[in-house]
């Protein structure tokens, strides 16, 4: 008869051995088990020449750990388990690898595309979903397996394979994206995970080419390259219909080079209003989230490509295209004009900023590091070595919706 400190031990290791976090050995590292921690204040700094992740530590402002082996990662995005313990690494060459960030190890990975550009989750933890443009579409797969559950391909009028863009997670199980090439978005209900149904929206547009779902969940707004001005769906109606908002905003009168497409995920939301890269402009767009009307413009030092707000909306942090990648501006959002601009290094790609806003992490991909700021003083708080670092998503993202 076991004796009751065996079965306690046998109690306590239950849950570790059916979540399954011991990988298939062509999977496993030789990497020692890491100490035990807690995940909230972890996360991941894309590697993107070296197919690679950086893993670290929020609180202690370093790095903890690497995990290799996940493909051309030259575009790749990031999104998390609910319990914050999974990363789901979405890489260019249309790899989706599940990576547990506490025993920092791979697994379990697919190929799932020829050319993917990011991806989701659902609200439930559930599902994981792959937007792609080779062959154009979307993919479901279970999360905790990545088993394929459907495969639903994105078509244009004459039927042809679209690019999908703009892919996020909406609640119940439901799915929003936009299809590039056909001018339409699609909502996809995954109540039924092997039988999908699509609702699309006609019409919308020339051309979108990236989206977010805003804070709440309520709007989803595409921007269009085809043309000035984006599309918004309301999603609280019965029946979503997509609308034009923010005519002529874009390139204005003249046309204008575009140097890099904005990424609409960094637009900031702070109170109501929201803060939106103007296309090949030097200029951050003010918008009354109430009307969706225009309400100012703030100069910047160049052609804005992340916009994203502190978590508590009193700054706005901006970085920029070539040749300004090297600068990032910080906006003032009571007086609405820029107070600080730095240079954190050569090639600034991407920001992050901690659950509430004291740190902000800028990956400067040229100089090979990411430099970490206090969002309070300005001040230079921590300089990592990460090798040509671009995206930085930290585990609260699971808690976000659209994240």
């Amino acid at each position: 008869m076991m004796n009751r400190r065996t079965l306690l031990s046998l109690s306590a290791s239950a849950p570790l051995l059916a979540s399954g976090c011991a990988a298939p050995s062509s999977l496993a590292t030789s990497a020692p088990a890491p100490a035990l921690q807690g995940t909230g204040d972890l996360g991941v700094v894309i590697e993107r020449a070296q197919g690679a992740l950086t893993l670290v530590n929020t609180s202690r402002r370093e790095a903890i750990g690497r995990v290799t082996g996940l493909g051309d990662l030259s575009h790749a995005s990031v999104v998390f388990s609910r319990d914050e313990r999974f990363a789901y690494v979405f890489g260019r060459d249309g790899g989706l690898t599940q990576v547990d960030i506490l025993t920092q190890r791979i697994t379990a990975r697919v190929m799932q595309a020829g050319n993917s550009i990011g991806g989701a989750i659902s609200a439930d933890g559930s599902l994981v979903v792959a937007q792609n443009y080779t062959p154009g579409g979307i993919k479901v797969f279970d999360a905790a397996t990545l088993e394929l559950l459907a495969d639903l391909p994105a078509l244009t009028p004459s039927g042809e394979r679209s690019r999908v863009v703009g892919l996020a997670d909406l609640p119940q199980r439901r799915f929003i994206y936009s299809l590039f090439d056909a001018g339409a978005i699609c909502i996809a209900d995954c109540a039924d995970p092997r039988k999908p149904r699509v609702t699309t929206l006609e019409g919308i547009g020339k051309q979108p080419y990236d989206a977010l779902v805003s804070p709440n969940g309520r709007h989803y707004i595409a921007g269009l390259f085809g043309e000035d001005g984006l599309a918004m769906v309301d999603l609280w109606e019965e029946s979503p219909r997509a609308r034009r908002i923010l005519g002529g905003y874009g390139r204005g009168q003249q046309p204008l080079p575009v140097y890099k497409m904005p990424h609409l995920r960094g637009w900031a939301v702070a109170g109501r209003h929201a803060y939106l890269p103007a296309i090949g402009r030097h200029e951050v767009l003010i918008v009354d989230t109430a009307t969706w009307a225009e309400v100012g413009r703030i100069p910047v030092a160049g052609q804005p490509v992340f916009v994203m707000a502190r978590p508590d909306g009193r700054q706005v942090w901006v970085n920029f295209s070539v040749p300004d990648y090297n600068r990032v501006q910080v906006i003032d959002t009571p007086s609405q004009r820029v107070v600080q601009t730095l240079e954190p290094g050569k090639a600034v790609l991407h920001m992050e900023f901690t659950p509430r806003g004291e740190s902000v992490w800028i990956s400067c991909r040229d100089d090979n590091r990411v430099q970490v700021y206090d969002t309070h003083t300005l001040q230079t708080q921590a300089t990592l070595p990460v090798d040509a670092p671009s995206g930085i998503f930290f585990t609260a993202r699971a808690q976000r919706m659209g994240f």
